[in-house]
């Protein structure tokens, strides 16, 4: 296969959506994650940004010491994600797509050489038609764990892919405003952050703000933003459809 002249579209979700705001990854929302792709892969070059290390080893694996300390959350990462990339594997599988594993740390962005083998890597996985799946390499990490969280990354290999379109699943229709609506469009990120509130999910690192702070990284290389609601059944075709409210952050 030669170079595809789709637009990229990448998408990210989160320990939240694949949970479905449990505490295991839900099997039935990789399914759901997996049929709407094939959808998608007809008219994008797909690349999917996957949390979840952390809760598929809590699925599978318990620390009679586990507590909450960086280098706990560490060796929780470095057994869950094989565990993550099995069940990633499985689904996808079923329905005919290969996947490629990419561990990124911000690290990686520094270089020229790293990030020029990053872009290599992952246009070689797409020609290939095989879907990058992209994680924060968790185990190297040190403050990503602690503060950082898979929206920046996901703004950031989007700036570097150039990619045409950045999704990021949370579990609300967008941002809302004082009277809980939908923003559909937002221009200028400024003008909304006063209805952000600073909570997160128990399962992510996240947050609206987090969100939005990926938005405006987006934003600033002219990349379009969506925030939409990972919660739902077919989540990504029915915003794709014009069926489900989300918010559109456009570049300035």
């Amino acid at each position: 296969m030669g170079k595809s002249d789709k637009p990229k579209l990448l998408i990210k979700v989160g320990t939240a959506t694949l949970t479905r705001g449990k505490d295991i990854i839900s099997r039935g929302k990789l399914e759901d994650i997996a049929i709407q792709i094939v959808a998608l892969k007809a008219k994008y070059d797909v690349i999917l940004v996957c949390s979840g290390a952390i809760a598929a080893a809590k699925q599978f694996i318990h620390l009679e010491k586990l507590g909450k300390d960086l280098k706990e959350k560490q060796a929780l990462a470095s057994i869950g994600q094989p565990f993550l990339m099995n069940l990633l594997h499985d689904s996808f599988r079923d329905h005919g797509i290969p996947i490629g594993q990419c561990l990124l740390s911000y690290h990686d962005f520094e270089h020229e050489k790293s990030r020029n083998n990053i872009i290599n890597t992952i246009n070689v996985l797409l020609e290939n038609d095989i879907l990058p799946i992209i994680n924060e390499n968790d185990t190297t990490a040190t403050e990503e764990i602690r503060f950082g969280d898979n929206d920046n990354l996901s703004a950031q290999v989007a700036a570097l892919l150039k990619v045409d379109l950045l999704v990021l699943a949370t579990n609300t229709f967008g941002v809302y405003d004082d009277k809980m609506n939908t923003i559909s469009v937002v221009e200028n990120i400024s003008d909304i952050e006063q209805y952000i509130k600073t909570s997160r999910s128990d399962q992510g690192t996240g947050g609206m703000g987090s969100k939005l702070q990926a938005a405006k990284l987006a934003q600033d290389n002219q990349i379009e933003c969506w925030i939409i609601n990972g919660h739902e059944d077919n989540f990504l075709l029915n915003v794709f459809s014009g069926e489900a409210r989300f918010s559109k952050i456009i570049p300035a």
